[in-house]
Order: structure tokens, then C-alpha cells, then sequence
């Protein structure tokens, strides 16, 4: 049909309103994204700089009718060579240097995270299977890898956590006391706490689950739900991993947070049944971790939530199970759209959500679909940046068009890592 053509304009006919598509690399035009609706003279002025003759628009999306085309006489003709001329300066590209500097530094900031995280994944795998083995230096290893992360954690400035998406990593790195970790010492940066309770916090968030190396694997990794019997042998685990805690040698209050970390505030937990004031206050962070990251990455990926249903859903329902005012930590620290949320913009790209930023909660950092770019080096975006782009709804990955899904390849576990925040790692000039 008709409707379904291009339209094309000449760039003497573009007026603000106009929905205009720019059919050229992102890295061939100073804006942020391809298509957009004209919203000023100077983003008329920055497309003529570009050189084009015609472009696309659409008119379902335009507020406006373009310009008439101007009458073709020698006077207009010459009139318009002159403007051309001068709107196009002989000594400028129209790409901003600025903007391939900051995308080459955001990807090398991701990359880098990472390398990292890899690193981290590979030593939480090497430290929880063989912490019976040879505890000495399973312990050994844990405390330099945790020693870094309340470094970070602790750090001056903002820090944010990360969910990775990128090249360097898959599900296979994927590490539930990984997890379980960065979260809890995330939290902890905005908790009054000493240097002392945030380590000893990150090596019960590494070792909360070692108790289950005497669980039947057939019930670890059960995608059913456990009948009253295998649920009676899964609970042993808090116990068995308290009583493994003290026998490799752990501080006497890691065995305890270990042994309490599946308690409930409302008294309706495990082992014990204890309440909120009966708890270790770290307990209560490494539950609340745990709790979080196990309905974003269950066993059975069809009962995953999102990161974003997975806040709400604690928030809504399972608030009597947590202490409250550490479950508003933990919405602050991952931000109203959590790392690994799947997002469709107010331009109606899609995007997965990278990074928090720690003050700008409504605002992280984005992947875009662009088929223009290489997955390779795909667009990032710092919502900060952009006041007209705004998340308009957060998606399940089953929800994406074959060909978004394919490019964004979102991952059935969702992996953090904790590092200063991407604005330190770019330019803020334009």
C-alpha cells in the first residue's frame, strides 16, 4: 500500500515536528540516535551540516506537513549553493570527536568489568570446591578476593553495580555466592558500618551456601518444586554449612550469618524460625541478597523474574520477610530499572540496562538494539545525557522481536559486578 512507502524530503523542507529517519552510521551524524522528531533550528542546522540531499521521514510520527519545496530558479539556485556552502565548514567533520572518545571508553570500562568479573567467577568456582579439601588456602583466596570488592565497595565516590553483557562472559560464569556478594557489600556502602562487618559480610555472602555440598544434587538442581521431604533435606543446608564454617576455621560469625541467612524477619524462616531482632543484622543483608538473586536466576529459568518484577515483587509481597529498611537499600543501590532489566525507550528502541546510576535512579546507563552498530561494539547510552529519552516500560526477553532479541542477546542468568561508576571512565565534554 501507499501508506507503507518512504517518504522522502529535501532538507529544505525539514521543520521542527518532523519525525525524521537519518539512514547512515551512527558514527556518520552527531545525534544521539538515528531517528527522532525535530524538536529545535539547531538539530535542522546539525542534519544540513551533514551533507545529505534527502532523508526519510514519517508522517504518522510528525506533528507537521514538511516545508513546500522551494521553486527551482537561477537566483534560489545560486542563493541555495552559497547556504550549503556555508553550512558545511570545510575544516569540520560532522561527528563530534567527543563522541567516539566516550563510546570507546564506556566499552573499555565494560570490558574491563568484564575481565574482572571472569577472574572473580573463576575463583569463586576454585574456592567453593575446594574450601573441604584445602581450606587454608580456599580461605586464603576468598579473603583477597573480598578484600578487593570492600575496597571497591568502600571506596570515595559513587560505585554501581554492573550487569554483564558483553563479550567476555556467558551464563557459564554465571555464581550464585558471586552474586549473593556484590549485591550484600553493595548494600553495605550505604550502611553505617565498619571496615571489619563489611568483610566479614562478604565472606559469609562467599561461603553462605557450602552447606550444600552434603545435599543430594537431584534436589539442587530439581526444577519442580521440592516435595515436604527433599524441602526438610534442602533447609539442612544453613546448619550443615555453620557446622563446615567451623570446622575449616571461618570466624565464629560467619558461621552464624551462614547459619542464619534463610531466616525470615516475620519469624517464618529456617533452621530456627528466629525474628527480625534475633538475627545477625550481616545475616539479614546476606538473606535479603539471597532472596533477591534466586528469583532472578531460579533453577527453572521459565520462573525467572526480572530484575525489575523481581524488586517489585519483594517490595509488594514478601516486605514481612525482610527487614524493610534494608530492602530500600537494596532498591537504591540497583535503581528503579536493576542492571539486566530489558527496556523499551520513549523512542520505542529496545535496551537491556547495564549500570545504576547511583543518584539518577530513573536513568542508568543502556545497551541500544542498533543493527547499525557491531554487537561487537554495541551503542551505549547514559540516560543522564539524553533528557528526551525516557524508559517507557520494562519487558520480559520473550516479548522482543526475533531479530532485537537476537542482537541484544539478553542472558538467562543475570551476572553482577561491583566497580566505580562508567562516568569516571568517560568524557563529560561535548
Amino acid at each position: 500500500m501507499q501508506s507503507n512507502q518512504p517518504h522522502f524530503i529535501e532538507v529544505g523542507q525539514l521543520q521542527i515536528g518532523l519525525y525524521v529517519h537519518l539512514d547512515l552510521g551512527w558514527m556518520d551524524h552527531p545525534f544521539t540516535l538515528s531517528n527522532f522528531k525535530l524538536k529545535d533550528e539547531e538539530q535542522i542546522l546539525k542534519i544540513k551540516k551533514i551533507g545529505l540531499k534527502k532523508l526519510r521521514y514519517d508522517p504518522k510520527r510528525s506533528d507537521c506537513e514538511p516545508l513546500p519545496v522551494a521553486p527551482v530558479t537561477p537566483a534560489s539556485t545560486a542563493t541555495s549553493a552559497v547556504e550549503a556552502d556555508s553550512a558545511i565548514p570545510k575544516d569540520e567533520s560532522p561527528v563530534m570527536p567527543s563522541k567516539a572518545e566516550r563510546l570507546v571508553q564506556l566499552h573499555r570500562a565494560i570490558d574491563e568489568n568484564e575481565k574482572k568479573f571472569v577472574i572473580a567467577s573463576d575463583m569463586t568456582r576454585q574456592i567453593t570446591h575446594n574450601i573441604l579439601a584445602d581450606p587454608e588456602t580456599s580461605i586464603a583466596q576468598a579473603a583477597l578476593l573480598v578484600n578487593d570488592m570492600v575496597d571497591t565497595a568502600l571506596m570515595e565516590g559513587d560505585v554501581a553495580i554492573h550487569a554483564l553483557n558483553g563479550n567476555n562472559s556467558s551464563d557459564q560464569n554465571y555464581q550464585h555466592p558471586l552474586n549473593v556478594t556484590v549485591l550484600a557489600l553493595m548494600m553495605a556502602k550505604s550502611i553505617e558500618m565498619s571496615k571489619e562487618d563489611v568483610r566479614l559480610l562478604g565472606m559469609a555472602a562467599l561461603f553462605h551456601d557450602i552447606g550444600k555440598a552434603e545435599i543430594a544434587e537431584h534436589i539442587l538442581t530439581k526444577k519442580e518444586p521440592l516435595t515436604k521431604s527433599e524441602q526438610l533435606h534442602y533447609e539442612q543446608h544453613s546448619e550443615i554449612g555453620a557446622r563446615m564454617a567451623q570446622e575449616v576455621g571461618l570466624p565464629v560469625r560467619v558461621g552464624k550469618i551462614i547459619l542464619q541467612h534463610h531466616e525470615h524477619a516475620d519469624g517464618t524462616g529456617f533452621p530456627n524460625r528466629l525474628n527480625n531482632e534475633q538475627t545477625d543484622p550481616l545475616a539479614r543483608l546476606v538473606a535479603l541478597a539471597n532472596g533477591y538473586d534466586n528469583l532472578c536466576n531460579p533453577n527453572n529459568y521459565a520462573l525467572a523474574k526480572t530484575p525489575y518484577e523481581a524488586l517489585a515483587h519483594m517490595y509488594a509481597h514478601q516486605r514481612t520477610k525482610f527487614d524493610e529498611s534494608l530492602l530500600k537499600h537494596l532498591i537504591k543501590s540497583l535503581g528503579i530499572y536493576p542492571p539486566g532489566s530489558i527496556v523499551q525507550l520513549s523512542t520505542g528502541v529496545h535496551a537491556i540496562v547495564i549500570s545504576a546510576n547511583p543518584h539518577k535512579p530513573l536513568r542508568p546507563y543502556v545497551m541500544l538494539h542498533d543493527p547499525l552498530a557491531d554487537r561487537k561494539a554495541p551503542r551505549i547510552l547514559d540516560l543522564r545525557q539524553e533528557p528526551n529519552i525516557n524508559i517507557s516500560a520494562c519487558i520480559r526477553a520473550n516479548q522482543l522481536p526475533p531479530d532485537v532479541r537476537s542482537y541484544l542477546n539478553p542472558r538467562n542468568k543475570i551476572s553482577y559486578f561491583m566497580e566505580t561508576e562508567l562516568s569516571k571512565n568517560e568524557e563529560t565534554s561535548d
